[in-house]
């Protein structure tokens, strides 16, 4: 496991994500957690949970993500999260479709002639899960339903008890995803090639800047630092990509359960987004992931 000389991904006062991304990409970049066990064996993301193991395409993995940070960010319980990635399992695979059945369509199959929005809004994961959210929230007792029959009250299918198939795979995904199961989902990416170094307003790197409006979309206004208008010049170890603007901190306080299980969930979304976003390392809890392969 290494970390950046003299700096630590986490203090006694704060929970602190460090995201670095990369500077000209070239090659996969395999981001994993020491001890975790075998990486996928192909580009992708692995959830294991318990005896529940779980492999998703990197368009899963990060659709997977987004409803999953969407519920953390609606203040919803991991039960809810089960039952959306449940549903979204079954009617897309939890890919976003430009088809389906008349005219549903995305994740949830959700129809604009049934009320669910417009076309380009369904086909917006962040709105189709805050959508699915909003009506699930009206299911009084969906906490203790079959996750089968909450998500039958939200879709109105066909075939009812269809969701139940997908149950399993979906309470392994949701747990890891929102924080209960920390370090347990791993993935390998490929990074697209191209430097893209110039710097924003914020004093990131466009690819820095584009992750910190990734993290604030998913996750809603977060406590930030590592970075600063014009550059940072002190504060970090030498050589840190702090200073070249590539580097953001995201800072979680007070230390207690519940920031930790939203660091877990952020880490994870950024694990899953590595390869749209870019990321080559993400450092949360004492733990590292970064480019490179299980030897070094």
């Amino acid at each position: 496991m290494r970390t950046e000389p003299g700096r630590l991904p986490i203090t006694l006062r704060t929970l602190l994500v460090v995201v670095l991304v990369v500077g000209v990409a070239a090659g996969a970049v395999q981001l994993f957690r020491d001890g975790i066990g075998q990486l996928p064996g192909r580009e992708g993301c692995t959830a294991t949970v318990g005896e529940v193991t779980v492999d998703l395409s990197t368009e899963q993995a990060e659709n997977a993500a987004v409803i999953a940070a969407v519920g953390v960010r609606r203040g919803l319980p991991a039960r809810a999260v089960s039952i959306a990635l449940a549903t979204a399992y079954q009617e897309s695979k939890i890919t976003n479709l430009d088809y389906g059945d008349r005219d549903s369509l995305g994740l949830f199959q959700q129809r604009p002639s049934q009320g669910w929005g417009t076309a380009a809004q369904i086909r917006d994961p962040y709105y189709a899960a805050n959508a699915f959210y909003e009506e699930l929230e009206t299911v009084d007792g969906f906490e203790s339903m079959r996750i089968t029959e909450a998500a039958q009250l939200v879709q109105r299918s066909g075939f009812p008890e269809a969701y139940e198939g997908h149950a399993a795979d979906a309470r392994a995904l949701a747990s890891a995803l929102t924080g209960y199961s920390p370090g347990r989902f791993t993935c390998v990416a490929r990074p697209d090639e191209g430097s893209a170094q110039q710097e924003a307003a914020s004093g990131l790197t466009l690819r820095a800047e584009k992750v910190r409006a990734d993290v604030v979309r998913a996750f809603g206004e977060q406590s930030l630092g590592g970075f600063a208008p014009g550059g940072v010049r002190d504060g970090h170890s030498e050589g840190s990509a702090h200073y070249d603007g590539r580097a953001l901190d995201v800072f979680f306080r007070p230390v207690d359960d519940d920031s930790r299980r939203l660091g877990w969930a952020l880490a994870h979304y950024l694990l899953a987004h590595a390869e749209r976003l870019q990321i080559g390392t993400v450092i949360f809890d004492a733990q590292i992931w970064t480019s490179g392969t299980r030897s070094e």
